[in-house]
């Protein structure tokens, strides 16, 4: 436990820092691996097809532990809002006092907004260790969340997540997926008025300035019978 702690306060002060003044790089990019992965346990997925500035991933059943929905007009403030309630969970503030490993990535549900003006929802979810998701500790304020097989459009992109930047890589990746099979099962995903509209998921400390991996995540309504062959 005590390797991990550097990375967790590291990830903290990223979500507690204003990084949208930081420097980043503006490298666009798929299949590349996170080098977080390496270090902490990440949720596993098969790769279904790689296209023209996207992935399509299968990833399986899963549990993570998620925020009530918090509304803001900044992802990042969000995130950061959401994050500390993660944080506090993982080092034990929740129904078995139990003190659960780092993982990757943290990541961030968009959520429709009634108007241009309006305060946007999201959520905040963190991936439980396989070792955890038999058996996930409840806590206040938390809920517990099954993904069961679930298909991601992934656009993959780096430098720090910003409020400017995960507009524009959403953008990027619903325009790379315009003349795809893919574009309607991600547009039949999104008819539920609660349904996100994306998902930004986030890997790397604020101390790492080259290999940083950050991903847009569209979710795709389609059965295993309707894969293109």
């Amino acid at each position: 436990m005590a390797a991990f702690i550097p990375f967790k306060l590291s990830l903290l002060l990223s979500l507690l820092s204003n990084i949208g003044f930081l420097p980043e790089t503006s490298k666009n990019d798929v299949g590349i691996f996170p080098p977080t992965c390496n270090r902490i346990e990440c949720p596993s997925f098969d790769l279904i097809e790689v296209g023209n500035g996207y992935e399509i991933r299968r990833y399986n059943s899963t549990i993570w532990v998620t925020t009530s929905p918090i509304q803001d007009i900044s992802l990042v403030e969000a995130t950061r809002t959401g994050f500390l309630q993660l944080f506090d969970y993982i080092q034990g503030k929740n129904k078995y006092k139990q003190q659960i490993e780092m993982t990757a990535p943290v990541i961030t549900e968009v959520l429709p907004s009634d108007g241009p003006f309006c305060e946007s929802s999201f959520r905040i979810s963190f991936y439980l260790p396989k070792v955890n998701q038999a058996n996930p500790p409840p806590a206040e304020g938390l809920h517990i969340q099954k993904w069961k097989s679930t298909y991601l459009a992934v656009r993959q992109f780096s430098g720090f997540v910003t409020d400017y930047n995960v507009g524009v890589e959403a953008a990027a990746l619903e325009a790379s997926l315009a003349d795809t099979v893919w574009s309607a099962a991600i547009k039949k995903s999104q008819k539920d008025e609660t349904t996100s509209v994306y998902l930004v998921a986030q890997y790397n400390s604020p101390f790492e300035f080259s290999g940083r991996v950050n991903e847009i995540w569209m979710l795709v309504d389609l059965e295993d019978e309707l894969l293109p062959v």
